[in-house]
């Protein structure tokens, strides 16, 4: 049988194929994400769900002139592979590859960049305003999955849409599944619609009457589903009540009736929904079985389905172990995750504490007034969030949270680079965004035990606080028995010196060690400084360098701009004590996705590069310290 993924260069190719040849299509794109992903990683489960519908959606519709909008769009890799990036898939998430998530700059089709949940129906709504205004005729189909209906911004959206466009087309992709299980009402409301006999009777006849009827029996079945499903709740379903007419649910893996469902609704001169049944992780038996762990991974056995053997602990780990330690002492001690207990390690946390685990779903700002809640009730809620997740949360924490110096903790983990997830996901602007809000505390650990001597201090504060640890293993620092609350505000002196001193903010204190070692080489003493505290800062140990040393050197996993070290020249001006300070950070740029350890090369966090920024400082204190024999 005759290849066929390889010819297609471009949407069109797909539409001279067959049925029968889409269905040979599909199984080609399933076996190349098996095997493509296995080398790279990747979000693998999401995308072998969507196979058939991203198909069906190229075959109906023209893109770019048609706008796909992919809610989160890491279930975008089939979209890619069908508009001239197949030969390409190999470098998916990889340096200088194709990225992980829908990227208008990578190509004309991504109509719109996303990596976060829920931003799907308000972006498609503002092109569907934009097409009517400017009399086009296009068409804006928006894929949602059902997780992304568990974020406000969603239902935001649904509240306009009606209102403002008579033409949008929304797919609700339901596989019951975002990372973990999906919860709450909605995951609940969309479950009795499947479940309901009479959806189920149709839903298994639909292949049968297309083939007796053809497209014809499309319109009867999507309205009689339409009817049945209206049965279930009331007068009008949910969409129905926003006044989107609603079709489905259909199963998502027929390309046929999939394919003749589009046709119609792309004839329909008002907002639709079609919801859409999918299984995620099919045709690929680990998946299937291990929906969770395939959403996204790394690279893995495409035969078994095997991953390397787990070694050395992450930070999110010791986070869960660490905060299961403190609920075992304490009953006041509360969890609360948006939809990512396996991301923030929770699904550790869980099995300890049942009764003490809330998952709210994808709503971080619901998260955070809801751990203010319990704060006032005398709860201390350990909110553990992603850093780029929480910054969707900014005004909750300013109004609900410090505003009320309530004692709520946020563990942002991602906090710093995040690797191949790339700029949606990379945790590098908290220290920011936190830094101006009064009352709260934001700490960064050196290493693990340390994380767990932060929380414990976190615990015992009175007021909000933070915690940004990184992706991935740190140091493998071994745990004390028992945690020890920390000093607020005061930094630790890792290694004393006259000449330089050198800050070192979490992660980057190794670089610190290593930039020390390499200054005394060439004949200056240097201090290193672990700052532990991103606010408030150790006034009186900037105070003491400040004022002996002729050189301060800031490195942080964070953006330059209001970071660390802006906070360490804030502190110095208002000390008045003028002294030359080289920052070490990122620079004003999204940063592109890659390995943390070239990206760090590249943009300069390394050692070498702040020696490189500090030369022309030691030039100038050798010159004065020669004048002086």
């Amino acid at each position: 049988m005759e290849e066929l993924l390889s010819k297609i260069g471009s949407p069109a190719d797909v539409k001279r194929l067959t049925i029968p040849q889409l269905t040979q299509l599909a199984a080609e794109i399933r076996e190349r994400l098996i095997v493509g992903v296995s080398k790279t990683g990747g979000h693998i489960g999401p995308n072998l769900g969507v196979v058939e519908l991203t198909l069906a959606m190229h075959y109906v519709f023209d893109t770019p002139r048609d706008s796909f909008v992919f809610d989160v769009s890491h279930q975008s890799y089939v979209h890619k592979m069908l508009t001239g990036r197949n030969d390409k898939f190999g470098t998916i998430r990889q340096p200088g590859g194709l990225n992980g998530f829908m990227l208008r700059t990578e190509s004309e089709h991504d109509s719109y960049g996303a990596g976060h949940a829920g931003t799907a129906l308000s972006a498609a709504l503002g092109m569907a305003v934009a097409r009517d205004m400017s009399g086009g005729k296009e068409h804006v189909v928006a894929l949602c999955g059902d997780a992304a209906f568990t974020n406000g911004i969603s239902f935001e959206a649904l509240n306009n849409i009606a209102a403002q466009t008579k033409r949008l087309i929304v797919i609700l992709n339901d596989n019951a599944w975002s990372i973990d299980k999906n919860v709450g009402a909605i995951a609940e409301y969309f479950h009795k619609i499947v479940t309901n006999p009479t959806i189920a009777g149709l839903h298994d006849r639909a292949a049968g009457l297309l083939e007796r009827f053809g497209g014809k029996a499309v319109r009867h079945v999507a309205r009689k589903a339409e009817e049945a499903a209206k049965g279930l709740i009331g007068p009008g379903m949910l969409f129905e009540e926003f006044g989107l007419s609603y079709y489905g649910p259909v199963d998502g893996h027929n390309l046929q009736l999939l394919i003749e469902t589009f046709k119609f609704l792309k004839q329909q001169n008002k907002p639709v929904v079609l919801h859409v049944i999918t299984q995620k992780g099919r045709g690929f038996q680990p998946a299937l079985e291990k929906q969770k762990k395939f959403h996204g991974l790394g690279p893995y056995d495409p035969e078994t389905g095997e991953t390397k053997a787990a070694g050395q602990k992450t930070y999110s780990e010791i986070f869960a172990e660490s905060l299961s330690k403190l609920a075992d002492g304490n009953d006041k001690v509360v969890a609360i995750t948006a939809a990512m207990p396996n991301g923030t390690a929770l699904d550790l946390f869980r099995p300890k504490h049942p009764t003490r685990y809330f998952d709210v779903g994808i709503a971080e700002e619901h998260a955070v007034i809801f751990a203010a809640g319990m704060a006032t009730k005398g709860y201390k809620p350990f909110c553990a969030i992603y850093s780029t997740f929480l910054q969707r949360a900014f005004d909750q924490i300013v109004h609900d949270v410090c505003l009320q110096n309530l004692p709520v903790v946020f563990c942002m983990d991602r906090g710093g680079l995040s690797g191949d997830d790339g700029p949606t996901h990379h945790g590098l602007f908290d220290i920011s965004y936190l830094r101006s809000v009064p009352h709260i505390v934001h700490m960064v650990p050196k290493d693990e035990d340390e994380l767990a001597d932060m929380m414990y201090t976190a615990m015992l504060h009175e007021g909000p606080s933070a915690i940004r640890y990184p992706r991935g293993v740190g140091p493998g620092t071994k745990l004390k028995e028992q945690a020890i609350a920390l000093p607020i505000g005061v930094a630790e002196v890792v290694k004393d010196g006259h000449d330089i001193a050198i800050f070192g903010l979490g992660a980057m204190l190794p670089e610190a060690m290593r930039l020390a070692t390499m200054l005394e080489r060439e004949g200056f003493s240097a201090a290193v400084i672990n700052p532990r505290f991103a606010k408030p800062i150790d006034r009186a140990c900037v105070a003491e360098y400040g004022r002996n040393c002729g050189l301060l050197v800031t490195l942080e996993d964070h953006v330059l701009a209001g970071g660390f070290g802006s906070a360490v020249l804030e502190t110095l001006n208002e000390l008045e004590l003028s002294v030359p300070t080289v920052r070490v950070g990122w620079p004003d740029a999204f940063i592109e996705h890659g390995k943390v350890e070239a990206l760090r090369e590249k943009y300069g966090l390394t050692a070498e590069a702040a020696l490189e920024k500090a030369r022309p400082y030691l030039a100038a204190m050798e010159s004065r310290r020669l004048a002086l024999r």
